[in-house]
């Protein structure tokens, strides 16, 4: 009796302790996809790693789990194809994170829902895309001018480009300073606007709230902004 005892005692245990890393849980659905395996990884000290994954044999719902301390940058890959195609990029906190999607357009056909700071961040990348669009345009009508061997296009082209990526630059600096008490503002500045002036990233950092600085993302745009710093006196 004493042995089924500990035994009960030993698996409430490891049931806790489960409970306890598996504080984010992602659930979801590939339409299409048969046969494959789909991972759950995370950016760790400069490295992509491995959380967990899961092979779909015939239906394509799946659930994935990891431990998570702080709101963070996870990513779903379809078959070890590390492409922007083949990978979807969200914002996950405790709790369930869904994600619906297709076979064909595995990421761009993304429907993310989850934590607060993944609806700031896909309101982002709704904008981005527009940018990305019309960048595009402007390397198509820089391929067209090189063609025609015009200069006087391709100059255009040129100026359209540093104009373009001056407003991207200027929307997310005001992004992130209109969203600065979400851990998404730090991650931007980190990603989307790393080499734009000190001023700006400094900007971003002092307009952070104690828990937002303090946090993965705040704790690396100081590093990042220190090391800048640091390079500018050399």
């Amino acid at each position: 009796m004493k042995h089924i005892i500990l035994l009960f005692i030993l698996i409430g245990i490891t049931s806790c302790n489960t409970t306890e890393e598996a504080d984010l849980i992602v659930t979801g659905h590939v339409k299409n996809l048969k046969k494959g395996t789909l991972y759950l990884k995370k950016l760790q000290d400069t490295i992509i790693i491995t959380i967990d994954s899961v092979e779909i044999n015939g239906i394509p719902d799946f659930k994935l789990q990891s431990a998570i301390e702080e709101p963070e940058v996870f990513f779903l890959v379809l078959d070890k194809n590390d492409t922007d195609e083949g990978r979807i990029t969200f914002f996950a906190d405790k709790g369930v994170t869904n994600i619906e999607t297709t076979l064909k357009n595995f990421a761009f056909d993304a429907k993310i829902n989850g934590s607060k700071q993944q609806v700031i961040f896909q309101e982002y990348k709704n904008m981005s895309a527009k940018f990305n669009n019309k960048n595009l345009d402007i390397i198509k009508a820089n391929f067209d001018a090189i063609k025609e061997n015009d200069s006087i296009k391709a100059l255009e082209a040129d100026l359209q480009y540093r104009s373009l990526l001056k407003s991207k630059y200027l929307y997310t600096i005001n992004f992130a300073l209109n969203n600065k008490t979400s851990q998404v503002a730090p991650y931007l500045a980190l990603t989307e606007a790393y080499d734009a002036r000190l001023k700006y990233l400094d900007t971003i950092y002092v307009s952070l709230p104690d828990s937002i600085a303090s946090s993965k993302y705040g704790k690396e745009l100081k590093s990042l902004i220190e090391e800048r710093q640091s390079l500018e006196k050399n």
